[in-house]
């Protein structure tokens, strides 16, 4: 993507980064069992990895949470998303959560764009 644009996400990712190393620290019994939860959850087992990163991308749209949004898109395209498919994942998330989850294509845009930026950083 070229259009370059000032967003949040980059905030948000950085607020959401905050939020975890707190709870990290506050409770760090509770965020391993968390975090060996999460592991398990998406492990590609009977859904490859990519799947399943559809879903948490679809199901964050309609959730309407920005954090996850960016997490997600993001581990769609770790797990070799096209933009295109992300696009087409937006498009059921449009059809089950309407006009709501609509206005959460934005968080998208910019969740790829923020790492689309990063990716040619890298280049």
């Amino acid at each position: 993507m070229t259009v370059h644009h000032e967003g949040d996400m980059p905030h948000t990712m950085s607020d959401l980064r905050e939020g975890i190393h707190m709870m990290r620290k506050a409770s760090p019994k509770t965020w391993e069992a968390w975090a060996k939860f999460l592991d398990s959850a998406l492990a590609p087992v009977d859904l490859d990895q990519k799947t399943k990163e559809f879903v948490a991308l679809g199901m964050s749209i309609t959730a309407q949470c920005k954090y996850c949004v960016g997490i997600h898109v993001q581990k769609c395209l770790d797990a070799g998303a096209t933009d295109k498919e992300i696009v087409a994942v937006c498009q059921v998330a449009m059809v089950m959560g309407g006009s709501p989850a609509m206005t959460y294509i934005a968080e998208v845009y910019k969740a790829m764009e923020l790492y689309h930026e990063k990716e040619e950083r890298l280049k």
